[in-house]
């Protein structure tokens, strides 16, 4: 044994590292999402291309400018802004108004993000407190929907036409086929069910993300939905509400931020659990059709509390008993 050898000195927290940064994670989250930016410019062409460049950029520029007046480190060299402008992009209508678009982007960074720290201080997923925004602010824009340029069967979004006592009751729903595949109006990122599975392996793969959140999340709402959501019990159409609307998005793409979700394993099936809950009541009870943006910020903010009682003692954190 050799006392001067680098690997036998022993230094302060961690003593395992890994290759990942965040530069490199952020890039495979933005090559996961590849597949489901290619599904959205195909069904909605120039609206998808002007929506996604603007939100993209709209976050760099404010996360930009938000460092150099706070005096910090750029870092939009993390690809993090970027990550953020194309998730929010996802949860828009593709027919937003593209300012509407750009102000969401620097809410996102600037009041979600930046004000609390910067990346890794954010208490809620910053996309999706964007989109949150932007509905209490503009909610009609952010309630209109156009048909995809391959002409699907309806303008009114899949969950609004099987809302139980909603106001769309002579549109016809759309095949399952089409909500896997993606031929639905929607957000961005709630049509191609398909190509958002597609980048989801990718990530499971590159060890990204792990499934306790998504499984826990998709499987809670399909359970309820199954119970709760026919006519009778035990007769609601369960994969309508698994490929309709946001829910494998935000199970796959932002319910597993690493910065806004659990750390332990019970924790995250705490988290995921509680996500299906919230967004199975909302699409049933609730007023909105879709609620699992609500759910997901909602949960963000247990996560202190799950974190508090999930996590494991430190070795020697016991109590002192005398």
């Amino acid at each position: 044994m050799n006392p001067n050898d680098p690997s036998m000195i022993a230094g302060s927290s961690p003593h395992l590292k890994s290759g990942q940064t965040t530069s490199i994670i952020m890039r495979d989250v933005l090559i996961a999402l590849v597949p489901a930016t290619l599904a959205s410019l195909y069904f909605f062409r120039l609206n998808a291309v002007f929506l996604i460049l603007t939100t993209i950029i709209s976050c760099v520029l404010a996360e930009y400018v938000a460092n150099k007046v706070m005096k910090k480190p750029v870092t939009i060299g993390d690809y993090s802004a970027a990550v953020t402008g194309l998730l929010l992009a996802f949860n828009l209508p593709p027919s937003l108004p593209l300012w509407m678009a750009a102000t969401g982007g620097v809410f996102a960074i600037i009041i979600t993000k930046q004000l609390f720290g910067g990346l890794g201080m954010n208490f809620i997923n910053p996309a999706l407190a964007a989109r949150a925004f932007l509905m209490a602010s503009w909610p009609v824009a952010m309630t209109t929907w156009t048909k995809t340029a391959v002409d699907a069967a309806t303008s009114a979004t899949p969950l609004a036409i099987i809302k139980k006592g909603g106001e769309v009751v002579t549109d016809i729903p759309p095949a399952i086929t089409n909500l896997f595949l993606g031929n639905v109006p929607g957000s961005l990122g709630e049509t191609s069910a398909l190509a958002l599975l597609i980048g989801a392996v990718y990530l499971v793969v590159r060890r990204v993300i792990t499934l306790e959140i998504p499984l826990t999340f998709i499987g809670t709402v399909a359970l309820m939905t199954w119970i709760l959501g026919g006519d009778s019990l035990f007769s609601g159409n369960f994969l309508y509400h698994v490929f309709a609307g946001g829910l494998i998005l935000g199970a796959f793409y932002m319910a597993t931020d690493y910065t806004t979700s659990p750390v332990s394993t019970a924790g995250k099936i705490i988290m995921g659990t509680g996500c299906g809950i919230l967004t199975a009541v909302i699409r049933l009870y609730g007023g909105y059709p879709e609620g699992v943006c609500y759910s997901i910020l909602l949960m963000n903010l247990a996560v202190p509390l799950i974190d508090k009682y999930t996590l494991p003692k430190s070795f020697g954190g016991g109590k002192i008993h005398a």
